[in-house]
C-alpha cells in the first residue's frame, strides 16, 4: 500500500457480519470484540471474509496479547522458553526504531510501571518513590535483545507490553489480507486505529472523525472535533481524556513516561498521527502523549513519513496544532488531497 507522504483471549472474540448492497456493489461489514476493544471492518466484496479475519485476529492475539496466558509475549514475560514469530519480530523491530528516535519516550518494557499505576494487566499497587525507582531500572528497551527467534533479557524481571502498537499493527495485518483477497475498497477500524483505502458503499471517500477530547472515562460521550475525508491512509489516535482515575484530587493518566516512571502531566489531550503503517502511527501517537505538545511536534516534523494533529488545552479552550506535513495531506476542509 502506498502511504500519503511519499486484548481478550481468542475464545472471547465476539463477532457479527452485515452485508450492504448499494449502486450494484456489495459491501460487507464485520464487527466484533477483540483485544479488549471493538473492531469494525467494511469492505467491498461479494464474499464474507469474516472467517479469515477472525482467524488472523486469533493468531495475532496468540502472539502479542499480554492478557492471553498462552501468547508468545506472555510466555516471554514469565521467562518461559518460546520462539518468537513474525508478528512479534515485526512489532519488536518497529518498537526499537520508535524508542531510538524518541530517545526512550517510547518503550515496550514500561509494562511493570503501567501495572504499578493500575493501568496494565495487574491490579494497582501502593505507589512509593522506592517502587518507582526500582521499576525504572527495568524500563529500558536496551535491556532486551532479539536473536535467532528468541528474546534475551538483561534482567529476568523485565516485562514487555505491545499494547501501544498492537491495535495499529492488527489493522495493517487485516488490510494486507484484504488486499491479498483482491479487496481494494475498505476501512479497517480496531479500537479507533484505522487503515482506509478507496471508497465507501456510496462511492465517496471514507469519513473518519477525530474525536473531541472530553473528560469521560465511560466513553459514552462522543463529539467530533473534525471529520476527515480520505481515500488512503493509516491513522491512530492516543489521548488521556478517558483512561484515567482521580487520586487525592489529582488526575492519574494511563500514559506513563518510561523516563520518569510517573503518569504524564501536561496540556496535550490527544494526538492523532498519520504514518506509512498503522503500527507506526499507533506507536507515535503514544509517544506524542508521553512527550507533550512541543517535543511531540518536533519529533513528528523530523520523521519523513509521519504527520500529526494535536489537541491541546489552553486557558480552558482547545487549541489545534498541526505538523508541517499535515497540510500537505489535507486541505482546510479536511479532504485528503
Amino acid at each position: 500500500m502506498k502511504h500519503p507522504l511519499s486484548m481478550l483471549s481468542p475464545a472471547m472474540i465476539i463477532a457479527a457480519s452485515v452485508v450492504l448492497t448499494s449502486c450494484g456493489t456489495r459491501y460487507q461489514t464485520n464487527q466484533g470484540e477483540v483485544f479488549g476493544t471493538f473492531y469494525s471492518i467494511q469492505y467491498e466484496s461479494d464474499k464474507d471474509l469474516h472467517p479469515m479475519i477472525k482467524e488472523s485476529l486469533i493468531k495475532f492475539d496468540n502472539s502479542l496479547s499480554t492478557f492471553n496466558p498462552n501468547s508468545i509475549i506472555a510466555k516471554i514475560n514469565r521467562n518461559e522458553e518460546v520462539e518468537t514469530d513474525e508478528y512479534f519480530e515485526t512489532m519488536y523491530e518497529e518498537a526499537v526504531k520508535i524508542s531510538e528516535c524518541s530517545q526512550g519516550a517510547f518503550d515496550i518494557t514500561v509494562g511493570p510501571l503501567v501495572n504499578l499505576w493500575g493501568f496494565g494487566f495487574k491490579h494497582k499497587e501502593v505507589v512509593t518513590q522506592e517502587k518507582v525507582d526500582s521499576l525504572l531500572e527495568l524500563a529500558n528497551y536496551l535491556g532486551i535483545t532479539l536473536s535467532d527467534h528468541h528474546i534475551y533479557k538483561r534482567d529476568p524481571r523485565i516485562m514487555l507490553d505491545a499494547a501501544a502498537l498492537a491495535k495499529g499493527y492488527a489493522c495493517d495485518v487485516i488490510a494486507e489480507e484484504l488486499e491479498e483477497a483482491g479487496v481494494h475498497n475498505y476501512l479497517v477500524d480496531i479500537g479507533g486505529e484505522v487503515v482506509a483505502k478507496g471508497v465507501n458503499k456510496k462511492g465517496e471517500k471514507w469519513h473518519i472523525a477525530i474525536t473531541k477530547p472530553i473528560d469521560d472515562p465511560t466513553g459514552s460521550i462522543q463529539e467530533n472535533q473534525e471529520v476527515l475525508e480520505v481515500d488512503e491512509l493509516c491513522m491512530a489516535t492516543s489521548g488521556n481524556y478517558r483512561n484515567y482515575y482521580m487520586e487525592n484530587g489529582e488526575k492519574r493518566s494511563h500514559t506513563i513516561d518510561p523516563r520518569t516512571g510517573y503518569p504524564v502531566h501536561h496540556n496535550l489531550l490527544s494526538a492523532t498521527v498519520i504514518a506509512s503503517s498503522c503500527m507506526r502511527a499507533d506507536a507515535l501517537a503514544t509517544t506524542c502523549m508521553v512527550m507533550g505538545e512541543e517535543q511531540a511536534l518536533e519529533l513528528i516534523n523530523s520523521i519523513e513519513d509521519a504527520a500529526c494533529y494535536l489537541i491541546v488545552a489552553e486557558n480552558d479552550e482547545l487549541q489545534i496544532i498541526k505538523s508541517d506535513k499535515w497540510g500537505e495531506i489535507f486541505g482546510d476542509d479536511g479532504v485528503q488531497k
